[in-house]
């Protein structure tokens, strides 16, 4: 005999949908189109938090984070009109980077709709799903008794495949009905896996080659596929490079680690891939950034043979054609790959070490004073545990994080490097307090220009709201828009327009919001900066003044130029 399920309002429903998929907090800008789940956030409060951020924009970059975090998808609820077009950036960073999110937007009530209510917008227009919108699927709930196998749906479709962004719209009347629809059980993708052929294919042509290099990158990565892709490259001997912003993939301290393949790569790597005469492509989509604006890999069939492994199989074969395609999900293709027995005589040990070489050689910077920004990095490794968190937005600021940060422990700590491939500004201090707010025994670090900052600063307010302590940011402030106005000076020397700030002062700033804080503008200065900010008890931000012309370190600067040059040869 069954028992029907109690009767309950829908808003109610969907909260109890969200514990029921393991979900422990979600993040959002309150708004009168949801009120009802708001009150089911409170009828269940002792399970589940609503953290209320400050902007919309924030809101969903935390979310994306903690899709990044958790491999499931991250949470956020903001309200119609005005609050889906705000959380529309972390939207679009989630299905660049193949984070799972979903993004429930209230809606105007059903009696409304068509006659541009009050904030009234189209969401199957507005974020368009397919290859080149801003989400895998938008779908709107119409009939409250279906919103279970909605959530249930959105979930399915967030993680299945190459993992993405789902937007769910929810007429605010629905949600004040009452159901009595059961509670679908927690989604688990399917997983594709190589077929036998595939993988002897790909161990047939691997043993033929003279110079091979993997790229490793995208969505759908767990700490079990990362030791499984270490495996693989230890007993095949393979240099490994990872694809932009996935840095934290490969142990940047192993001696197979060949660097990162992105904005501003070491000119030696940059060779290495023009040169390998074998792609083994484990997961990144191979976009512009990891490419090299489709120089290092020419489009549609690149100089060097190609294998191309994806979760999504209609990226696969898009912008490259390649020798091999597998559509296998990371977490079925690593352990595949580590099963594969290389041969007996491996012809290319020395190429592989060189590689690693022109990764070390690449560490050492060129001493910039007053401040030296790739000691301040030195610092903060020497100073903070493994495991520590580190996060940016987008600027000229983050090759020295790139380049001096070394990336270890994904195996034992989980993720630990969020940054927006999608080149979003205003990233790094939402998700560096999501971070801090969902994993509190890590330490959070995150490093942002002070454009980048100002951006999405008020969510220091939601650090210290909901309680985050170990939390450090990083303001580097040389007054500029400095990526812009690198591009400025090589494109129209001596004429600088748009991009200067006027800016706060930083440290008074966080202040304001509980945090500890103080400046520093010289390399000395940063140690007992940094002492005092670990063992302040309470989140602290330290502001780093450089001069406007210091946009990053020397040689980083001249591959970053380089390479735009080349895009523009």
């Amino acid at each position: 005999m069954s028992i029907k399920p109690q009767s309950r309002l829908a808003g109610h429903a969907l909260v109890e949908a969200l514990i029921a998929q393991g979900v422990d907090t979600a993040f959002g800008v309150p708004g009168e189109s949801f009120l009802a789940v708001l009150d089911g956030f409170h009828e269940h409060r002792e399970r589940i938090r609503f953290i209320a951020c400050r902007q919309e924009g924030g809101a969903a970059f935390m979310a994306e984070a903690q899709g990044k975090l958790s491999g499931r998808p991250g949470i956020c609820f903001v309200t119609r009109g005005p609050g889906a077009t705000n959380a529309s950036i972390g939207l679009h960073t989630a299905f660049q980077d193949s984070t799972p999110m979903i993004l429930f937007i209230g809606q105007v009530a059903s009696d409304q709709r068509d006659r541009e209510a009050f904030q009234e917008v189209d969401y199957r227009q507005m974020f368009g799903p397919g290859t080149l919108g801003m989400a895998k699927w938008v779908g709107e709930v119409q009939d409250a008794e279906r919103l279970p196998e909605y959530v249930a749906r959105a979930f399915h479709t967030a993680m299945q495949g190459r993992p993405g962004p789902v937007v769910l719209v929810l007429p605010e009347d629905m949600l004040t009905q009452a159901i009595t629809a059961p509670i679908v059980a927690p989604a688990r993708p399917a997983e594709a896996a190589p077929t036998p052929a595939a993988l002897a294919e790909l161990a047939e042509r691997l043993r033929a080659a003279k110079k091979p290099l993997v790229i490793a990158g995208g969505g759908g990565w767990t700490p079990a596929a990362c030791a499984a892709l270490q495996q693989f490259a230890e007993a095949w001997a393979l240099p490994v490079g990872c694809a932009f912003r996935f840095q934290d993939l490969f142990d940047n301290a192993h001696p197979n680690y060949a660097g990162d393949v992105g904005i501003g790569i070491n000119a030696k790597l940059a060779a290495r891939v023009k040169e390998a005469d074998l792609i083994l492509a484990v997961g990144p989509r191979l976009g512009e950034m990891t490419t090299g604006g489709y120089t290092l890999l020419a489009a549609p069939r690149p100089a060097q043979a190609l294998i191309h492994l994806h979760a999504g199989a209609e990226e696969l074969g898009r912008v490259y054609t390649a020798e091999l395609l597998i559509n296998a999900s990371m977490s079925q293709a690593a352990p595949a790959l580590a099963t594969l027995a290389p041969p007996t005589d491996i012809a290319w040990r020395d190429w592989t070490a060189a590689a690693n070489a022109d990764y070390r050689a690449n560490l050492e910077p060129t001493p910039v004073a007053p401040l030296d920004m790739a000691e301040v990095i030195r610092l903060l490794d020497a100073k903070l545990p493994e495991g520590t968190v580190f996060t940016n937005g987008a600027g000229n600021y983050s090759g020295w994080l790139h380049r001096f940060h070394r990336y270890t422990g994904l195996q034992r700590f989980g993720k630990t490097q969020l940054a927006p491939t999608s080149g979003a500004m205003g990233y790094g201090v939402p998700a560096a307090v999501a971070a801090a707010l969902l994993q509190q025994d890590r330490w959070v670090v995150n490093i942002a220009g002070d454009g980048d900052f100002l951006m999405t600063g008020q969510e220091l307010a939601t650090a210290t709201g909901y309680g985050a302590k170990k939390l450090l940011v990083l303001v580097v402030d040389n007054g500029t828009y400095g990526t812009i106005r690198m591009h400025q000076e090589r494109e129209y020397p001596g004429r600088v327009s748009g991009s200067d700030l006027f800016n706060p002062d930083f440290a008074r700033f966080a202040e304001a919001f509980g945090f500890a804080a103080c400046r520093a503008e010289r390399t000395e200065e940063v140690g007992p900066a940094l002492d005092a900010a670990i063992a302040a008890g309470r989140p602290a931000l330290i502001h780093l003044r450089l001069s406007s012309d210091v946009s990053t370190s020397r040689t980083t600067l001249t591959a970053i130029r380089n390479a735009a040059l080349n895009r523009h040869a």
